[in-house]
């Protein structure tokens, strides 16, 4: 089944693949309820069909507990049974987190979307179709058009987003999440960005390395869509995982990617107790502001500023500082990211556009 809708936003063409049976409605962000057929529960099948009408052996027993229950035991998947949409592109990482979704008795959905940015894009979205039928997970793919502007990796990013379920979860790994540490320190994020990503259902393999992702779909015979642009060196995120990470762990002569995942986490469980302690304060009221001990004081304004965002990252220390000078009276305005301008009028803290 296709469907096709357009708006404000990206332009999303979709297509449903139910799990097994006649065919069945579905819309991108449904997340169906009920029990699981018979013949599915979990990986503990030998064998599956696939879109090419062969059969395939899949590992149980033994083989099966020697892959996958190591890896299970530090995975923050939801409840067995629980409904859990997965955001699925085709490579290791994302095949790796349908595969454990699918052992932990989630009832699964793999979503994967088709920016059609390069030859063969269509492709990747059947190498995913055929690890969903081989799994018995339903499959959703989506083509989501890039609204048109700069910044080609951060605008497939919003429109990929915007088109998955809220609460998707993706197969972020330990590996990601020290790049993304890294690059939200040369933004300047603050303890935020520093946190990095949070564990739990959005998140659940966040535990795992990239190497384990890898020998997973490996050992279990999966295709593995491979994306060049991982290796660009116009990224910057692709020059902190090939430069910057080798060579810091050269010079700690350790592997220093669990060390910033482990320090991550440190730094969210302190955020988490700030933020409680900052959302008593109003981000607009600029005496309230100025009162507050600047660790919250700054959390509050951060929090403010994010709202507003354009692209949903966390607003960068310079802009939050000149917010606060704004807000103690050494500064009459600033000018934040995306056209946005602050100002104080009445005591009070506003936001204007102007593009």
């Amino acid at each position: 089944m296709s469907t096709s809708s357009s708006g404000s936003g990206p332009t999303v063409a979709t297509t449903c693949s139910p799990r097994c049976g006649p065919a069945r409605r579905c819309s991108p962000h449904s997340r169906r309820s009920g029990s699981r057929s018979g013949g599915s529960r979990g990986l503990a099948e030998s064998r599956r069909r696939v879109s090419d009408g062969s059969t395939r052996s899949f590992p149980a027993g033994p083989v099966l507990s020697d892959l996958v229950v190591p890896l299970l035991e530090r995975c923050t998947f939801p409840t067995r049974g629980a409904p859990l949409a997965c955001a699925v592109s085709g490579g290791a990482d994302s095949l790796a987190l349908l595969v454990l979704a699918v052992a932990a008795g989630c009832d699964v959905t793999a979503y994967h979307v088709d920016h059609a940015l390069r030859p063969g894009s269509a492709s990747e979205a059947e190498v995913v179709a055929v690890a969903a039928r081989r799994l018995r997970a339903r499959f959703v793919s989506m083509r989501v058009a890039c609204p048109p502007g700069p910044n080609l990796e951060a605008r497939a990013r919003k429109a990929r987003f915007a088109a998955l379920p809220p609460d998707v979860a993706t197969g972020h790994t330990v590996d990601d999440q020290a790049e993304t540490v890294l690059v939200n320190l040369l933004r300047g994020a603050g303890v935020d960005g520093l946190a990095g990503m949070r564990s739990g259902h959005r998140h659940p393999i966040l535990a795992l390395r990239r190497s384990e992702t890898v020998a997973l779909v490996s050992r279990l015979g999966f295709e593995v869509v491979s994306d060049p642009s991982n290796e660009d060196p116009a990224y910057q995120r692709n020059r902190l995982r090939h430069e910057l990470l080798p060579l810091a762990a050269e010079i700690a002569r350790r592997d220093v990617g669990p060390v910033i995942a482990r320090q991550a986490e440190l730094l969210a469980d302190d955020a988490d107790l700030i933020e409680q302690l900052a959302f008593e304060i109003d981000p607009t009221d600029a005496r309230a502001l100025a009162a507050a001990p600047v660790a919250l004081a700054r959390r509050a304004v951060r929090r403010w500023l994010r709202s507003f965002s354009d692209d949903g990252h966390p607003p960068d220390a310079a802009a939050v500082e000149r917010v606060l000078a704004v807000a103690r009276g050494s500064a009459t305005a600033c000018e934040i990211s995306g056209g946005h301008r602050v100002r104080r009028s009445q005591g009070r803290l506003v936001r204007s556009w102007h593009g």
